[in-house]
């Protein structure tokens, strides 16, 4: 049923969305901070994103990059948040509040839970989501998230 992939561009759980929805056949794109600016340095332009005007977002300024994380939430049709449990993140918590904002379905999972793949999904199906985005922290935050999600969305994706 998931046509496109978003996500934001950022090392981490966003690199690894995109790279598995191209390895699965379905379309990355999504919104990136101006300059397509990630922790390593640039996001490889392999990702077709678009850049936001403004690298945060009026309502949270606090947060960097908090305006392609909000427009990611607002364009996708549900969001997936692969949040580590205990994990304290900014930019994951305006995640959360962004769907609520916006009333957009999202489903908090921890990566590493062995149910995971089956719970995404179930809700993708019951949520009917063809614009998914997916969002989580960076490899910084969280060493060897990208690989993990990419495993896990891989397999999700394949059904």
């Amino acid at each position: 049923m998931v046509e496109l992939v978003f996500s934001g561009g950022q090392t981490g759980v966003d690199q690894a969305a995109l790279r598995a929805a191209a390895d699965s056949g379905l379309a990355p794109g999504g919104w990136c901070p101006p300059g397509r600016v990630c922790d390593d340095g640039l996001i490889p332009v392999e990702f077709p994103l678009r850049e936001t005007p403004q690298e945060r977002s009026p309502d949270a300024p606090h947060v960097p990059r908090s305006q392609r994380t909000e427009w990611n939430v607002r364009d996708a049709d549900g969001t997936l948040l692969l949040r580590p449990p205990g994990l304290v993140d900014a930019g994951c918590d305006w995640t959360e509040r962004c769907a609520q904002v916006y009333a957009r379905p999202i489903l908090v999972c921890d990566p590493g839970a062995a149910d995971a793949a089956e719970r995404i999904r179930r809700w993708l199906a019951a949520q009917r989501v063809r614009v998914l985005n997916v969002a989580g922290p960076s490899e910084a935050t969280v060493p060897g998230i990208g690989e993990r999600t990419h495993g896990l969305l891989r397999r999700v994706f394949h059904g």
